[in-house]
C-alpha cells in the first residue's frame, strides 16, 4: 500500500511539473506577444475572438470586458504586464527543467519561489477576488506539497 501511494504521489508529481512547465511556457508565449504585438493588433486580436459571442449576444460580460480592456491599456502597463509574464514565465520554465532532471538545488529552490507567488496571488486575490487566481493559488499550493513529498522521497534514497 505504502509503495503504491509513492507512486500515486510521484506521477502526480510529474503530471504537476507537466502542467507548470505548459503554464510557463503560454506565460512565456503571452508575455512575448504582449511586448512585440502593436495595440491595434492586440485589439484585432480579441475582437476576432470574441466576434461569435458578440454576434450572439452584443452585450456578453465577458467578451465586451476583454476588448474594452485591452482597448484601454495604457503602453507602459502593457510593457509591465509583458515584462512580468516573461519573468514568470522563464523562472518557471527553468524550475521544471531543473525539476525534470532531478537538480538538488531545484526542489528547495521551487518550493520557495513557489512560496513567493502564492503569497503574492494571495495578496492579489485579497485585492482583487477572482475564482481563476484563488485556482491557480491552490494548484500552486498542491505543486509545493507534491515538491516537498518528492524532494524527501529522494533524500531518503540518497
Amino acid at each position: 500500500m505504502k509503495c503504491e501511494l509513492k507512486v500515486f504521489y510521484h506521477r502526480a508529481f510529474d503530471v504537476g511539473i507537466l502542467l507548470k512547465g505548459v503554464d510557463g511556457l503560454l506565460e512565456l508565449i503571452a508575455g512575448m506577444t504582449l511586448w512585440l504585438t502593436p495595440q491595434s493588433a492586440l485589439v484585432g486580436g480579441v475582437r476576432w475572438l470574441a466576434r461569435q459571442e458578440l454576434i450572439e449576444d452584443p452585450g456578453d460580460p465577458v467578451a465586451n470586458f476583454l476588448l474594452h480592456f485591452v482597448q484601454g491599456l495604457p503602453v507602459g502597463s502593457r510593457h509591465f504586464a509583458a515584462a512580468y509574464l516573461l519573468g514568470h514565465g522563464l523562472v518557471k520554465l527553468g524550475l521544471v527543467a531543473g525539476l525534470w532532471r532531478g537538480a538538488r538545488w531545484a526542489y528547495p529552490t521551487a518550493i520557495v519561489t513557489l512560496t513567493a507567488f502564492i503569497g503574492y496571488q494571495s495578496y492579489r486575490w485579497i485585492q482583487q477576488p477572482s475564482a481563476f487566481l484563488a485556482a491557480l493559488t491552490v494548484f500552486d499550493v498542491f505543486i509545493v506539497l507534491l515538491i516537498t513529498v518528492e524532494w524527501r522521497s529522494r533524500q531518503v534514497l540518497a
